[in-house]
């Protein structure tokens, strides 16, 4: 792992109380899909009791010209100077780091499952997929209140189409839905699950999400018969 100074490029709101951030990407720096990286603010002109670090997965393709990365937005100092940073702005970056990896074994699936910025590693991978990198056959899971609240989604609908091995499944946990829906309803579970995949005992799973979210996943997934070995999770406290 090593530090550089980067620089913001610009930014892009890609949901509700979303924000997508792109930076200059240092040369020669790589990462894996689903691997992270501590961005600390350089003198920010506002601080707080939260600090001025935060962990961000990598949300682009390892491929990409710059370095992405997507937050909620929350009424923190460290979020109000990002959301109002101009391009050229400095944070120091630590990384890469984590192994919250895809499997080698592209003989077993790929279950990946997401709740709210959870999205973000998960972007990565399918991202990376689509720029040709090897991978297994895919399929996301991604669970929200509503499609405003679902980062990336009109790009994940584009890649459904263009990556053969890539499988969408949205879900909305919300009260409403638009009209003319055709995903689900409802939270991630074990049945919702049995309606696309043929059978839960193969694939490898990767849960990232909040943390109450990735715990209930765990465990209707271990009753459910899955292997624990074969969960992998990740969660986004704060984010």
């Amino acid at each position: 792992m090593s530090d550089y100074i980067i620089h913001l490029v610009r930014t892009e709101k890609i949901a509700d109380g979303t924000m997508a951030y792109y930076f200059q990407r240092p040369e020669g720096f790589t990462f894996k899909p689903g691997q992270s990286a501590d961005l600390t603010l350089v003198d920010p002109p506002e601080t707080d009791a939260e600090g001025n670090i935060r962990t961000f997965s990598f949300a682009g393709a390892p491929s990409d010209p710059y370095l992405l990365f997507a937050t909620r937005n929350r009424n923190t100092a460290f979020k109000r100077v990002l959301a109002s940073a101009p391009a050229g702005f400095p944070v120091q970056m630590a990384g890469p780091m984590g192994s919250f990896t895809l499997h080698k074994n592209l003989s077993k699936p790929a279950v990946l499952l997401a709740g709210g910025i959870g999205i973000t590693p998960f972007h990565s991978m399918i991202a990376s997929a689509a720029a040709g990198a090897e991978h297994p056959l895919l399929w996301l899971f991604y669970s929200n209140r509503d499609v405003e609240g679902m980062a990336f989604y009109d790009e994940l609908n584009r890649l459904v189409k263009s990556v053969e091995s890539f499988h969408f499944v949205p879900s909305l946990s919300g009260d409403s839905v638009p009209v003319g829906w055709t995903g689900e309803r409802g939270n991630i579970s074990p049945e919702l699950l049995r309606r696309h995949l043929p059978d839960l005992s193969g694939p490898i799973y990767y849960v990232a999400g909040p943390p109450a979210m990735v715990s209930a996943i765990r465990e209707i997934l271990t009753a459910a018969g899955v292997d624990e070995d074969d969960v992998r999770a990740e969660d986004f406290a704060g984010y």
